[in-house]
């Protein structure tokens, strides 16, 4: 932890073990990539994968996110994960239940064939386990269409809110319904493309109801 990814605010709900913080990336699949060219802040949602210390990302060589990374500005990564909707007695202690990973760096980016195909695949398998093996994988057109970039996981921090609704206790008595609303991503029925159907056997790990 750094003094920028110090939490200051309910900082009893920070997050620094390493592990915690690597299964919500594992269990996410979108982060958002904050980052500020000219002085104009933007967001973008991307998938991402990441390995050996390294958050990979991957853009079109003529995206602004995937320019001005690799020139190296300071950039954003979060992963936020939503477990519940916290409904309390009064408005203002509304809350939900989460898990988000707030990375903070310079990406760098990935320039040989070898270590951008590496990056590639772990996106790949991030975000549908072992698709890489089953898929052709980029020609050589492609890989010089996209660019691939490694965000270092050095600078990081996590936080984390879990349990009921925190009512003040002058609110108790009130006859109004309070508690949480348990929230999951699953996947649902794949849809086959084409002929797709005819010709293949579905992959074992899409009859799962769990996207993870």
């Amino acid at each position: 932890m750094t003094e920028r990814t110090r939490i200051g605010r309910l900082a009893e709900r920070g997050v620094t073990d390493m592990e915690q913080i690597r299964a919500i990336l594992n269990e996410g699949v979108v982060c958002h990539v904050g980052f500020s060219v000219d002085g104009q802040p933007y967001v973008m949602p991307m998938a991402y994968g990441h390995e050996g210390g390294q958050l990979y990302l991957h853009g079109s060589v003529m995206s602004r996110l995937a320019k001005s990374l690799a020139e190296g500005i300071p950039v954003c990564v979060t992963v936020t994960l939503v477990d519940g909707l916290v409904l309390a007695r009064s408005a203002f202690h509304h809350s939900m239940n989460y898990r988000c990973a707030v990375v903070l760096g310079r990406a760098r980016e990935l320039t040989t064939q070898e270590d951008k195909m590496k990056a590639l695949r772990c996106i790949t398998n991030h975000v549908v386990p072992n698709r890489w093996a089953e898929v052709r994988p980029p020609n050589a057109e492609e890989i010089a269409a996209t660019t691939v970039l490694a965000l270092p996981l050095d600078e990081l921090s996590a936080k984390v809110r879990k349990g009921p609704p925190k009512d003040d206790a002058a609110d108790m008595g009130l006859r109004v319904w309070a508690g949480v609303i348990p929230l999951r991503t699953v996947m649902g029925e794949p849809v086959a493309d084409g002929d797709a159907a005819s010709y293949f056997v579905m992959p074992a790990f899409l009859k799962s109801p769990d996207l993870k």
